[in-house]
């Protein structure tokens, strides 16, 4: 893994950034945002890394300029949208040959599905996927973060634990259905967290190990689509 950082706008100033690498030509990279809640380097975005890269598919993970500053109050849309247009630049100076996703736990798919709305002919931008889509807040179900989700042009793979409660199937399910070029994929007992029921889940794939592999197969053709 390499350390990295860069501009995000005058307000904000720096930001830090990780690249992993595969260890050979990577087939794909990521350009990946964390949590509300947790930093770059929080073991679930650490094993989503790792299990990614067992499919040879590199992550660029970098930080919020709140998160950098040791957390708090989320940034607002237009100093998101600068950071993920920051990281997106970062992404290109380093290897720009390979296709690069947007991707993101929770709330960093969150913005990064307002960044590929905002910008829909973005080159850079090849689809998107989301680590547990936060639709709603936990109790209170709505769609209303989904109205900008027509405007995206690119594939999307929503990837969500059946007991997601900021994302109830009834509220996701159709949302997702009315999308062009989107897919859901479930995962059996899991939260947001990614946290899973042992005792009732009836496949013994390691969480982590069933995203990864889900994410490279929608990699797969979205490359042998272009």
């Amino acid at each position: 893994m390499k350390d990295y950082s860069f501009h995000v706008n005058d307000e904000k100033g720096e930001v830090s950034a990780l690249l992993q690498s595969t260890g050979e030509p990577a087939k794909a990279r990521l350009v990946f945002g964390h949590g509300a809640g947790a930093n770059m380097r929080h073991s679930h975005m650490q094993n989503l890394a790792d299990a990614l890269a067992t499919h040879n598919i590199e992550t660029l993970r970098y930080q919020f300029p709140y998160m950098e500053s040791g957390g708090g109050r989320t940034d607002n849309l237009p100093n998101c949208m600068a950071t993920i247009e920051g990281a997106l630049g970062l992404s290109a100076n380093l290897n720009s040959d390979i296709p690069t996703l947007l991707a993101g736990h929770s709330f960093g798919g969150r913005m990064s599905s307002h960044f590929a709305a905002e910008y829909p002919d973005d080159p850079g931008v090849a689809g998107l996927i989301y680590f547990s889509f936060p639709l709603h807040p936990s109790g209170k179900p709505d769609i209303k973060r989904a109205n900008h989700l027509p405007d995206i042009q690119v594939p999307q793979l929503f990837l969500s634990g059946d007991r997601d409660k900021l994302a109830e199937l009834e509220f996701l399910t159709p949302v997702i259905e009315r999308l062009d070029l989107a897919s859901l994929h479930l995962i059996e007992t899991a939260d947001h967290s990614f946290k899973i029921l042992k005792r009732t889940r009836e496949s013994s794939e390691d969480i982590y190990a069933e995203a990864a592999r889900i994410a490279s197969d929608f990699v797969d053709k979205l490359v042998s689509a272009t």
